[in-house]
Parts: structure tokens; sequence; C-alpha cells
């Protein structure tokens, strides 16, 4: 019973750590082949900051299960009847905790300038980039989500008439 109580919990894990991100270097599969609004800017600062972490239930009920069957496994029929139930408490409260603890990320408030004078504020999760006051970025815009990323160097435009 042990180890299935140990199982249940290691699966629980493995499926809360594999919820959804905000990393600008994933991109979801409902933005894939979307159009997407790019705009120019500049940074003008960077802060680190915590997203907090959600609690979906599943933690909750993974943690409940598990603490009803490790606790209806107590003494006799009826010890085990009460001790399952505190054990489906307790273990839901502690799953909700694990659940929201492993859905918890290191992200960056990103401010930046656009070229008409406008600011914006990002919140994203740190990414591969890094990004420094005054550094051009584009923010690029898709089904209502923004993410910053560096603004790709542009080569001159050659002038009319030239034979490039």
């Amino acid at each position: 019973m042990s180890k299935l109580i140990t199982s249940l919990s290691v699966v629980a894990a493995l499926v809360l750590s594999a919820c959804s991100t905000t990393s600008p270097d994933v991109v979801q599969r409902g933005d894939a082949q979307r159009l997407s609004q790019v705009q120019d800017a500049t940074v003008l600062n960077v802060r680190p900051v915590t997203v907090d972490g959600s609690q979906s239930g599943v933690g909750g009920v993974a943690g409940g299960v598990t603490g009803a069957i490790a606790g209806s496994t107590v003494g006799g029929r009826r010890e085990g009847q009460v001790a399952g139930v505190l054990g489906a408490v307790a273990g839901a409260v502690i799953g909700n905790a694990i659940e929201r603890s492993a859905t918890r990320e290191d992200a960056l408030e990103i401010i930046v300038q656009l070229r008409n004078g406008e600011r914006r504020s990002v919140i994203q999760a740190k990414g591969a980039e890094t990004f420094n006051a005054g550094d051009p970025v584009i923010l690029v815009t898709t089904g209502g989500k923004t993410r910053v990323t560096r603004a790709p160097a542009v080569a001159p435009a050659a002038a009319p008439g030239s034979n490039s």
C-alpha cells in the first residue's frame, strides 16, 4: 500500500510539472501559423518578479485521494473511516500547496517604450534572452498575449536605382 501511495504522489507531481508555462521560448500549439502583430520598442527597465502558481484542483484531488487511501489503512473499520476522511482533507491541502509551488515561475517585468512614445509593461517567464535598458526589442502579440524578444538586425535598404 505504501508503494501505491508513493507512486500516486510521483504521478501527481509529474502531472503538475507538465502544466502550462509563460515562457517566451515556448509557443502554444494554437498560436502556430497565426498572424501576429509586431511593434518596435526600446527597453526602459527590467525587474525580476515571480508569477504565482495556479490551483486547478488537480493537486487537491490527487492529494485527497492519496490521503484517503493512506488514512483508510489505519486501525480498524471505524478508525480507518475517520482517518480516511482526515487523510483526504490533509492530502487535498498538501496537494494544492504542491501544485501551487510546482506551477510558480520566475519571470521578468519588462517596461518598454514604443516608437510613438507610449509605454507598455509585459510580464513573461525568463527565457533564453536577457534584456537591458536601451535594448531594441519587438513586442509580438498573438491572440491577445504579448511577448518581448530582441529586435532582429535589419540591413539598410538599398537606395532606389542602385545596382546592388
